[in-house]
């Protein structure tokens, strides 16, 4: 199974590249940048990634991202990942981040888009890894301020494919934000939207209705609604699920308790992916072997998984096909053939 998983050929669709700041870089950029951290060295930093929930995810997160000051840093972040990402085999990535994160401590846009795109560029032409870049609004934060975010980020519109709605989902349901998704609609953007992680299902289907996503960003909660699963299941609406993600914010108290399968067998268009890996303990290959040995998937199951996020992915028609084929041919060469 490790050979299976390994050599896998993967899209992933949900990650938060500010997620992807492993403590040695915290580290090297704080000293790059002159920034004193709160933390001895490497070790006590990640010795403070245990979490209760998300609340207590996100205050260490943002701490963190201070050290990301100039275009470079951006570059190297998103490098770090991308070097990664092509170790685990993965093909595509769509890649969040969250501008105002960065705008609200001074560093201009530009900087932080510069820097991801120019990575996102140089891995596509390197690895032929391609990439889709989605920018997502805070949901702690106000309407307004998403507005004015969207309008800053008008310059850029060529580089970026979608919007997203992360951070905090307790007291900020997908309502909090229609106008600026419909202005985000006219203008052209795909749209995803974070719903039912810690949020109740409800979330999902008021994200779907309420804010017209294509997309659900975790989702799981949906395990909870009958008729919901049916609609997702019927729709093929997919699902972006992060289960070590899951496991690390106490959604599931074990990886055997994830619902990732009952989706799976559900008919979902559920996907692997990795979330925020820096701080959940593991990037693709991790989160796919945490299905197989937690929660006991099959390489059939994990195939299948595979072959939803190329569905649920954003690229083109050819390009979605030729992957389609390469996973499939992968699961032949280990005896696992899958229904055309």
């Amino acid at each position: 199974m490790t050979s299976f998983i390994s050599e896998l050929p993967k899209v992933e669709l949900h990650l938060h590249i500010e997620g992807t700041l492993e403590p040695e870089m915290v580290f090297a950029l704080a000293q790059r940048n002159g920034i004193t951290l709160d933390y001895a060295d490497e070790s006590a930093l990640r010795a403070a990634y245990q979490f209760s929930d998300l609340q207590s995810f996100l205050d260490l997160y943002y701490q963190g991202m201070q050290v990301l000051q100039t275009e470079q840093d951006f570059f190297d972040l998103t490098w770090a990942y991308l070097e990664r990402s092509h170790a685990d085999n993965v093909r595509h990535v769509e890649v969040f981040f969250d501008p105002q994160a960065h705008t609200e401590r001074g560093v201009p846009l530009a900087a932080v888009i510069g820097g991801i795109v120019r990575a996102l560029e140089q891995a596509r032409r390197q690895w032929s890894l391609t990439s889709r870049l989605i920018l997502s609004f805070l949901r702690h934060l106000s309407q307004a301020a998403a507005f004015d975010t969207l309008r800053q980020a008008e310059p850029f519109r060529q580089q970026l494919s979608g919007i997203g709605l992360d951070s905090a989902e307790q007291g900020n349901p997908p309502t909090k934000f229609a106008q600026v998704y419909a202005a985000a609609q006219a203008q052209g953007y795909r749209l995803v939207a974070h719903a039912g992680e810690e949020g109740p299902a409800s979330y999902i289907r008021d994200a779907l209705d309420i804010l017209k996503v294509e997309r659900i960003d975790h989702g799981v909660a949906a395990i909870d609604d009958a008729p919901l699963m049916a609609r997702l299941a019927q729709e093929r609406i997919p699902l972006t699920v992060c289960p070590l993600s899951n496991l690390k914010l106490q959604v599931i108290n074990d990886m055997s308790e994830h619902p990732m399968l009952a989706l799976l067998h559900a008919g979902l268009c559920v996907t692997v992916n990795s979330d925020d890996p820096a701080y959940f303990g593991g990037y693709m290959n991790a989160n796919y072997r945490a299905l197989q040995q937690g929660l006991g998937a099959s390489e059939r199951d994990l195939l299948q998984l595979a072959l939803n996020s190329v569905e649920a992915c954003w690229l083109s028609p050819e390009e979605k096909a030729v992957l389609t084929r390469e996973i499939k041919a992968h699961g032949e060469k280990f005896g696992v053939a899958m229904a055309n």
